[in-house]
């Protein structure tokens, strides 16, 4: 059996930490997946910046499960080398917050472009972030995600065996895979079954993609955990990015949404996706 180990987004309950802390110890949540900090980026914070959030979370009991860092969210034709310096300081960064996991992407695909055409770019690219990587004891899960090259689980196992290193996994999550018309369970959970180091717990639908609490749309979240519990002998984290309203950093994310149609997020729809995961999970620990 899998040892389940909620985190989250905490970005999604308030831009400023102080409140992301609160309202994470009053859901009895001990970790978080570092993403956005005061409306910035993790990422474009300096190391000693990043060393001051650190020591607020361990004031208040709370670890780091993840860096939610956007690298290689950004375009195959976009100029490369600034963002392996990225990439850099995010492995600092993970140092400094303590994690060994890096949520990472594969780059998007200009619009109407065919991925098969940009796949070698991908790859070479993401040689340069394993060879970055290398002796750091960091693993780099590549997360699927709409638009990128890696939006399929044919193309997300098609990156990770092409690195063939320990270090590149998978982050599941079963909502962009809806998005993205992809039968979650049981065709892309069996595909990227044995690279999966990390979840994400999102839901969505597929009539219109939009993204609702766990259990109430297609991504069969209740499937999957069942089966990583039933296969997994160790700690798994289950990351909340409920996506429930709009918060700040939100448009920069997900560029296809209509912000403009959505309520404002908040600690009260993070909440209610914590209770539609918890519900999950004591449905499996029957």
């Amino acid at each position: 059996m899998a040892r389940f180990l909620l985190s989250g987004f905490a970005d999604e309950i308030d831009r400023d930490l102080e409140i992301q802390i609160r309202e994470l110890r009053k859901l009895n949540i001990n970790f978080i997946e570092v993403r956005g900090v005061y409306g910035k980026t993790i990422t474009d914070y300096t190391g000693k910046e990043v060393s001051e959030i650190k020591k607020m979370l361990d004031d208040n009991g709370i670890r780091v499960s993840a860096l939610g860092s956007p690298i290689g969210k950004i375009g195959i034709k976009d100029e490369f080398e600034p963002h392996l310096d990225k990439f850099k300081h995010a492995i600092e960064l993970a140092g400094i917050l303590e994690t060994k996991y890096v949520r990472m992407f594969s780059f998007y695909i200009p619009e109407g472009g065919k991925p098969e055409e940009y796949r070698d770019e991908v790859l070479e690219r993401w040689y340069r972030f394993v060879e970055a990587a290398k002796n750091t004891g960091l693993i780099l899960a590549h997360e699927n995600e709409k638009g990128i090259y890696g939006d399929t689980p044919e193309r997300c196992v098609d990156i990770i065996k092409s690195m063939n290193v320990d270090y590149v996994r998978a982050v599941f999550d079963p909502a962009n895979f809806v998005q993205c018309h992809v039968e979650t369970y049981p065709g892309a959970y069996n595909l990227l079954k044995p690279y999966i180091c990390y979840m994400h717990i999102k839901d969505a639908l597929f009539g219109n993609g939009k993204v609702v609490p766990s259990g109430f749309g297609d991504g069969k979240v209740q499937d999957i955990l069942q089966g990583i519990n039933n296969s997994t002998y160790g700690e798994m984290f289950l990351s909340l990015e409920p996506h429930l309203g709009s918060f700040e950093g939100l448009a920069e994310l997900e560029k296809s949404l209509d912000l403009s149609i959505m309520e404002e997020s908040g600690p009260g729809k993070f909440a209610i996706a914590v209770k539609a995961l918890r519900d999950i999970l004591s449905r499996i620990n029957r």
